[in-house]
């Protein structure tokens, strides 16, 4: 066991972790946070729950606090990218909280909200800038902040960045930076268009890998529930019941999928809201707000929508569709499980997602086990699943798994 103590950080910064009730690093931060310290970039592969906000959080905080200099107007010294508005906000909590004794400016720029107050807060220059990239883009090109002095920059859920379709807008970014910088970059998994942009941008870098990519966080139970699609409605309203569940996030695949389905629980006496990326960044920080006091148990939300929801107490996350995209079954489950606790993974199959399940299967490399005591259970799509066992698996749009929405539609 490491101690934030042991790991070179100035005390203020462990004081403030002491103070979050943190003693001991997790693997991620254990071998992240020295070798930033040392100066080196670094790519980390780190699955969601795993605490890698404060991996890179705690040292670029140090990092800033050795150098006292104020940042000039409009620049930057540290930039963090992230795929989505509710992950930004968290990880610039992050940096806020661990910071608190340091007195550095975190500012936080996304879509979704008016664009005059960013400017503003932008003008006397920031420590620490944490944005989505299409919002960073356009304040950039307006000339409200000026990237040339970025110092450290940090990609986050690189792998969730790609597939929302950023790519452009990150490269465009990239250009805008000094060559000479430090270069941290995090994701879930590690497909090939991952590894080549990593390639592009990290030099002599430290490679960490706290567990084998696309694997699922070990403290997690999961289990598959096949049932007639006709019945999932019904199955869900049955297990939202029962008092073991707390706090459910529900997956949907769509935003009017998750419409619907959070309208139809709150007919049954479910108090549920949906998040998803046509709503407001106000009704969703309410949202969000409503499932963190514990005033809504249950959250429905979209693959996109969900990115950044860190709330502790979690006990359920349920997969009512599948995902089309293997990897999104990591990121989902993910949200529970956090921080040291343990959680539990549902995910609902009908007989037009066996596919789906084969992929994921394959994604984690281990079966995942069947809950046959439901009431809804469906031994004819149960049956489906051994049948097609031996047959080819295939990637979207590939044979042997069937077109469908593309989740990044959320």
């Amino acid at each position: 066991m490491t101690l934030f103590s042991d790991l070179g950080l100035l005390e203020p910064i462990c004081h403030a972790v002491a103070a979050e009730g943190y003693a001991a690093a997790t693997p991620i931060q254990e071998q992240a946070i020295p070798a930033v310290l040392a100066g080196r970039d670094v790519l980390g592969v780190a699955q969601t729950g795993t605490g890698k906000t404060a991996a890179f959080a705690l040292p670029i905080l140090h990092r800033l606090a050795a150098d006292s200099r104020r940042p000039a107007p409009r620049t930057v010294r540290a930039l963090v990218l992230t795929p989505t508005r509710e992950l930004a906000q968290q990880v610039a909590r992050s940096f806020i909280t661990y910071g608190v004794h340091l007195r550095k400016k975190c500012v936080v720029v996304t879509g979704g909200v008016g664009m005059n107050p960013q400017i503003a807060a932008l003008q006397g220059g920031s420590d620490v800038l944490v944005a989505t990239p299409g919002r960073l883009l356009d304040l950039a090109l307006r000339g409200a902040v000026k990237l040339d002095k970025v110092e450290s920059f940090v990609l986050d859920e690189a792998d969730r960045m790609l597939d929302m379709g950023f790519i452009h807008d990150v490269k465009k970014i990239l250009a805008m930076l000094p060559a000479s910088r430090l270069n941290l970059l995090f994701s879930a998994t590690m497909p090939p268009a991952v590894e080549s942009l990593a390639a592009s941008i990290l030099r002599n870098h430290q490679r960490i890998e706290v567990t084998p990519a696309s694997t699922t966080v070990e403290r997690i139970e999961q289990r598959v529930l096949f049932v007639a699609k006709e019945k999932k409605r019904q199955l869900l309203v049955e297990v939202l019941r029962d008092k073991a569940v707390s706090r459910a996030i529900v997956f949907a695949r769509t935003k009017h999928g998750a419409n619907r389905l959070a309208e139809q629980l709150v007919k049954s006496g479910v108090k549920a809201e949906a998040i998803h990326g046509n709503k407001s960044q106000g009704a969703r920080q309410r949202a969000l707000s409503e499932f963190q006091a514990g005033r809504v148990s249950t959250l429905v939300a979209t693959d996109i929508a969900a990115r950044g929801i860190d709330v502790e107490g979690v006990s359920h996350v349920i997969n009512f569709e599948l995902p089309n995209e293997p990897e999104s079954y990591v990121h989902r489950i993910g949200r529970t499980a956090r921080a040291g606790a343990e959680g539990i993974a549902l995910s609902f199959c009908d007989s037009d997602e066996i596919a789906y399940l084969r992929a994921i299967e394959k994604t984690i490399r281990q079966p995942v086990p069947a809950d046959e005591t439901h009431p809804y259970h469906c031994a004819a799509t149960a049956g489906m699943r051994l049948a097609n066992a031996g047959k080819p698996k295939g990637r979207p749009g590939s044979k042997g798994r069937p077109r469908g929405n593309r989740s990044r539609a959320a």
